[in-house]
């Protein structure tokens, strides 16, 4: 458990097309905040990390699978998915540009410097919704992390990932047998049921134990081979 006592000192303020985004320092922490929502911390990682290997370890043997990863955030799912030598493509979309500095350049380069500089790593600046549904692009693995999850979006426009429509434009996105994970700070059974009706196989929670309250979980869904 971390204490703190002193206030937390903001590194960067940004105003984006999306709001404001804010890096600040709180004790030994580094801290997202989009419009006033606490988004995330260099605290723990073991969610971020279990949504890329949950993914990984639902696919087959296929060699050196693609992964897409909905959200750079603090780093954990990039860092963790380059370390793992079997992701063969790795792709992180991630629509605020000061998220992108704060790794290039910023507080957060000591988390992804190394991943960043990995040759399978490709950073995509732009809005995952929009990227889902407009490219031709496919993966193995999607494994999404924008949100608190489908039933608390950070921005409105987002709830329209977890709709019959986006979940059908995720499922394009991927190759057969694919996985889609997606992460959120507690169980939605009607996420569960919307993953069914989209046609997912094998819908399922994974449950990430946290030190006080409902377990974190990753909702995962295959598509049919």
């Amino acid at each position: 458990m971390h204490t703190h006592t002193t206030a937390p000192v903001v590194l960067d303020r940004r105003e984006g097309p999306y709001g404001e985004v804010v890096l600040r320092r709180h004790g030994e922490l580094l801290q997202i905040i989009a419009n006033g929502c606490f988004l995330m911390d260099t605290s723990d990682g073991r969610s971020e990390r279990l949504l890329v290997d949950a993914a990984r370890d639902a696919l087959d043997d296929r060699p050196a699978p693609g992964v897409l990863i909905g959200g750079l955030g603090v780093g954990f799912s990039l860092a963790h998915a380059a370390a793992d030598p079997r992701w063969g493509r790795i792709a992180v979309v991630e629509r605020e540009q000061a998220i992108i500095d704060w790794h290039r350049e910023g507080p957060l380069a000591g988390l992804s410097g190394a991943a960043l500089a990995d040759p399978r790593t490709e950073i995509l600046h732009t809005d995952l919704v929009a990227y889902v549904s407009g490219t031709r692009d496919t993966y193995d693995a999607l494994c999404l992390d924008i949100d608190n999850g489908p039933d608390w979006t950070v921005t409105e426009g987002n709830n329209s990932l977890y709709s019959p429509a986006g979940l059908a434009a995720c499922k394009e996105r991927l190759n057969p047998g694919g996985v889609l994970a997606v992460w959120s700070a507690q169980p939605s059974s009607a996420f569960d049921d919307a993953l069914r009706n989209a046609g997912f196989c094998g819908v399922r929670t994974k449950e990430i134990p946290v030190a006080r309250g409902v377990p974190d979980v990753v909702h995962l869904g295959v598509r049919a081979a």
